[in-house]
């Protein structure tokens, strides 16, 4: 495509920043992006330079779990083509974006006309574990999220989901002429979709969708049972499974128990607290 022979000739770099929902990507994404020397972020479904929101729509301010992660992965020919145009009429090298996984963000790349990734960052490379811990705990209490632009930028956009604003002062290694620190500030947001009560779904329903999930992954794996069990915070589950002699499984298990916990969550907006896998016979 003309786009992509347009950025491959300018040699623009992609980053990514990657990690589950809710550890603190955005809160982050600028310490990041300052570190490598990158102008822009993509992040939601927005566009960011600096400052500033230049192009897109903010999957924060969709109604349903759905709708914003169709937005956050520019499934929209319209939101995608603005930012892809946006992003041909700027000068820029290094580009970051964030996704809650390495094939998400290779998704947006590509339908961005952009390079894919060449370095991958995981949250848990430049956050501790008690940090991550504590932004899961703040996105499923209390429902806030985070825009790495400040207030005023987003008050002007989305003024229905700005909650408030966090300032980070940050100082230069060695003060050229001046100790004043920089001022980084970020907005607090609260989606539409957290502002509803938790998302429920029926027993049946939610059966049905992990056997597509484990067809899907491996056709060879026959569930025999699955046991739901609903808590305060989300859903766990027991899934009992057969598997076809000769398939080879090992470590692909935790990898099945994270596909299904990704799409579960992706495509309905309930949150899986933990999935166990119990494999009964070979046949």
């Amino acid at each position: 495509m003309i786009g992509d022979l347009f950025l491959s000739l300018r040699r623009i770099k992609s980053y990514a920043l990657v990690g589950e929902s809710g550890t603190g990507k955005s809160f982050r994404a600028k310490l990041v992006a300052q570190k490598y020397g990158i102008d822009f972020i993509i992040d939601d479904g927005l566009l960011i330079r600096d400052n500033r929101i230049l192009a897109g729509q903010s999957a924060k301010k969709e109604k349903t779990f759905l709708a914003a992660v169709k937005v956050a992965l520019f499934d929209n020919k319209s939101q995608r083509d603005e930012v892809a145009r946006k992003l041909q009429g700027e000068r820029f090298k290094k580009i970051l974006i964030l996704g809650t996984s390495v094939k998400m963000v290779h998704k947006i790349a590509a339908r961005l006309q952009l390079p894919p990734p060449t370095k991958i960052i995981k949250i848990e490379d430049i956050a501790s574990q008690a940090d991550i811990e504590n932004a899961i705990r703040t996105r499923r209490i209390e429902g806030k999220h985070v825009i790495p632009v400040p207030s005023i930028e987003v008050k002007r956009t989305y003024p229905s989901i700005f909650y408030n604003a966090i300032r980070i002062f940050k100082r230069n290694p060695v003060p050229p002429i001046s100790s004043t620190p920089r001022v980084h500030e970020k907005s607090v947001v609260r989606p539409e979709y957290s502002k509803r009560s938790r998302v429920t779904i029926s027993e049946i329903a939610l059966s049905y969708m992990v056997i597509n999930c484990v067809d899907e992954y491996n056709q060879n794996i026959r569930i025999k049972k699955i046991a739901v069990k609903d808590d305060a915070l989300g859903y766990r589950l027991v899934i009992t499974i057969d598997v076809a002699y000769g398939t080879q499984l090992g470590g692909d298990i935790h990898e099945l128990q994270q596909y299904i916990i990704d799409s579960l969550e992706r495509y309905t907006g309930i949150l899986i607290e933990e999935v166990n896998i119990i494999i009964d016979k070979i046949i």
